[in-house]
């Protein structure tokens, strides 16, 4: 989401054949320039999410992860698609983030982030 800040510093796809922690090693190493070995990848929050119009291509299963150490430092590699890179303490958010995300934010900075959420739908 152009002019937000997102929580997902690598984010992207499983491709064929890949768990969601091989992704996020893959997308870590492509957009970040970073090595994690993926025993330190901590599952925090699986997020449902859908938007308008509501068709396929808008429904989304986000998995969130926590790592605290890997190889290398964190950087853009990938500058076409993101203007900066920055660490923020959850009481300190830049705004705006973006919405979704933002909930996740919101349950880790007050405590109360279910291991399954949704996001959009009228529930």
């Amino acid at each position: 989401m152009d002019g937000h800040w997102a929580v997902a510093a690598a984010a992207g796809h499983v491709e064929a054949g890949e768990s969601v922690f091989e992704a996020a090693v893959r997308e870590a190493a492509e957009e970040l320039g970073i090595a994690i070995d993926p025993r330190d990848l901590v599952p925090r929050a699986v997020l449902h999410r859908t938007s308008a119009p509501h068709g396929p291509e808008d429904e989304r299963v986000d998995f969130f992860f926590e790592c605290r150490r890997w190889d290398g430092e964190p950087r853009r590699l990938e500058a076409d698609r993101s203007a900066d890179l920055r660490w923020f303490d959850l009481t300190a958010l830049p705004e705006p983030v973006v919405p979704h995300e933002l909930r996740v934010l919101a349950g880790l900075r007050g405590g109360h982030l279910p291991l399954v959420a949704t996001h959009g739908f009228t529930d």
